[in-house]
């Protein structure tokens, strides 16, 4: 973790410039044919999760609160991965369900507001098989009562799984970038998060398989990181831990 302080000065300068450049032309439709095509090209590509016969999300521009942020927030943190790290990114990144059986082609899952997800039987025993497989899943854009829900949920998924609250400690948060502000505050809200995570055999010294960002919306940093509305201090924090979940769930 030597060069740590030389990446914080090099991820101020490429939020500034780089994003500002790139994506303010990004479209917010979530109908993209690239991120929801068939193909594979090699490269590391972001998986938002969709799914459906959830609540219809109530923001102007969007359908279904799985939506939220598409595309500008994995796009930008894919031009991030793509200046601070070696990973080959697309950064057009994909949406999947979880019926689909091209999620065991990713390593990491992305969910949005999972306060609203529901999904059938055959859904939860796919997205077991993938976690039980070694993939690595990310909940965030949920706040308060929601945690009900998607504890509901993932107990469908991992009956017997405990929810684990993560401190700074985490290797997750020291895994490329060293975080010592884990706690930013929700972009909208401006409460302070909780972070929550399901290790293998419920043994905190396993892989973490699953981590969930409660009262807090780390995406909507990257989805407007460009557009001047969140301090760059903010977004910097929200970058490093958006790098150093994909690091962590590469690499374990």
């Amino acid at each position: 973790m030597a060069y740590a302080p030389l990446r914080r000065r090099w991820l101020k300068v490429v939020v500034v410039l780089v994003l500002a450049g790139t994506s303010v032309s990004a479209q917010r439709s979530w109908r993209n044919p690239a991120a929801e095509d068939e193909g594979d090209d090699g490269r590391f590509r972001f998986v938002r999760l969709r799914w459906d016969g959830g609540t219809t999300f109530g923001r102007r521009g969007m359908n279904n609160a799985w939506n939220h942020d598409y595309p500008r927030a994995e796009q930008n943190l894919a031009r991030i991965l793509r200046e601070l790290t070696l990973i080959d990114v697309n950064p057009d990144g994909r949406i999947l369900g979880l019926d689909d059986p091209a999620i065991f082609d990713h390593p990491i899952l992305y969910m949005w507001e999972p306060g609203f997800w529901v999904m059938t039987d055959e859904q939860g025993a796919r997205f077991r098989e993938y976690l039980l497989k070694g993939g690595f899943a990310i909940f965030d854009d949920f706040e308060y009562e929601q945690w009900n829900n998607l504890e509901a949920q993932m107990r469908r998924v991992l009956p017997d799984a405990r929810w684990v609250k993560l401190d700074a400690t985490h290797r997750i948060f020291d895994v490329f970038f060293r975080m010592k502000n884990i706690d930013f505050p929700h972009p909208m809200y401006g409460i302070k998060p909780t972070y929550y995570g399901i290790f293998e055999d419920n043994d905190p010294s396993k892989r973490l398989m699953v981590v969930a960002n409660h009262n807090h919306d780390v995406a909507e940093y990257w989805e407007f990181s460009d557009q001047g509305l969140w301090p760059i201090d903010l977004s910097n924090e929200a970058y490093k831990l958006g790098v150093n979940y994909m690091i962590y769930g590469l690499v374990h």
